[in-house]
């Protein structure tokens, strides 16, 4: 076993942190994007991908030197944090090899595809005293930032209800186009890869999940994973939710949202991405009330304008500024919750929580 180098920086204070930016696919625009924003304090200094044609419209877009393996780009690239946005099941190995290499990492969603893989990520992290953050950035949308302060204002009082309803669509050409797409290894299904924000969101918001009880199914797509799921859980403080989730939606993304029903508010987060507020009403007012216009936005992608909110909290943090809004420690909590869900809907029986190996 290579022995562990030097961690990167941190605090980082007189220069940009340098990122790099590993996988050149669909979200990586979101990543380039994203640092383009906080030129003034980030770089992007690299980018890598096995696909040369990928690669080379990464480099072409960005400027950053490029590199054909991550092994490369640790061994060549000064990069102080390393960006997973590979396929799912790769993540853990890429994050374990650059913690070793002494880089921070930041993980696109979900962290790992067995949560025994995200543990990994978190002690790789954690034994070479780098920063592992996971993103979650619809945490930061503000819509959903106007309920998690109602939430945490006790406006809802007791909670009784949460539904979660992710009604999008994803052809067969799409799976078609990338192979590691609906793979178990690599990918998983609908609750796995596009739900993953959304059983995050009802955990963060309402939860600690007691309990979970699921179906899947795999109606018309042909992949190994589910492109139908519907989940019920039981929440630590009493209340029940549900989430219910396809890819078969006709003829176009149509829904991702979240309704919560509470003994003194109802709210519900709607739109195609959680994006509008259609529904906000407490017993008493309060001057967030005032704010529910402005919160809801239109939205060109499912994926939403969180990525630049949450890069600014990953460069405060490592510039010492700010504590990480979601780390690897909180990346787990919604996979752990995933995984629950997978494992009740192969044995037909409820999974509490935590899960017992």
């Amino acid at each position: 076993m290579n022995p562990i180098a030097a961690p990167a920086p941190w605090p980082v204070v007189g220069r940009k942190i340098r990122f790099a930016v590993v996988g050149c696919g669909r979200i990586s625009k979101n990543h380039f994007q994203s640092l383009g924003k906080h030129g003034e304090r980030a770089e992007l200094v690299a980018v890598c991908d096995t696909d040369a044609t990928a690669l080379a419209g990464a480099v072409a877009a960005t400027g950053a030197r490029g590199f054909a393996s991550l092994q490369e780009l640790l061994a060549h690239s000064d990069a102080d944090v390393v960006v997973l946005a590979t396929p799912s099941g790769l993540h853990s190995q890429q994050a374990v090899e650059a913690a070793r290499a002494g880089r921070h990492v930041l993980s696109e969603k979900p962290m790992a595809t067995k949560f025994e893989e995200g543990q990994a990520m978190v002690r790789a992290c954690r034994d070479a005293g780098v920063k592992l953050f996971v993103v979650k950035q619809n945490r930061l949308n503000a819509t959903v930032q106007l309920v998690k302060r109602a939430i945490d204002q006790g406006r809802f009082g007791r909670i009784y209800l949460s539904t979660v309803n992710v009604f999008w669509t994803r052809p067969q050409s799409y799976y078609d186009a990338a192979r590691w797409r609906g793979r178990w290894d690599l990918d998983g299904g609908a609750f796995m890869n596009q739900a993953s924000h959304y059983v995050d969101l009802l955990d963060w918001l309402v939860g600690p999940v007691d309990s979970v009880h699921a179906y899947t199914a795999t109606l018309a797509r042909d992949i190994e994973a589910e492109d139908t799921g519907v989940m019920s859980v039981r929440l630590r403080h009493g209340g029940l939710g549900s989430i219910n989730v396809t890819m078969l939606t006709y003829p176009k993304n149509m829904e991702g949202s979240i309704t919560i029903l509470g003994e003194r508010g109802t709210v519900r987060i709607g739109g195609t991405a959680v994006n509008k507020i259609e529904h906000w009403e407490f017993d008493t007012p309060h001057e967030d009330d005032a704010k529910v216009a402005g919160a809801s936005y239109g939205t060109e992608s499912v994926y939403g304008p969180g990525h630049p909110l949450y890069y600014d909290n990953v460069i405060n943090t490592l510039r010492g500024e700010a504590h990480a809004e979601v780390d690897g420690y909180e990346g787990l909590r919604s996979l752990e919750v995933l995984i629950a869900a997978y494992r009740s809907a192969r044995d037909g029986q409820r999974v509490g929580l935590p899960l017992v190996f």
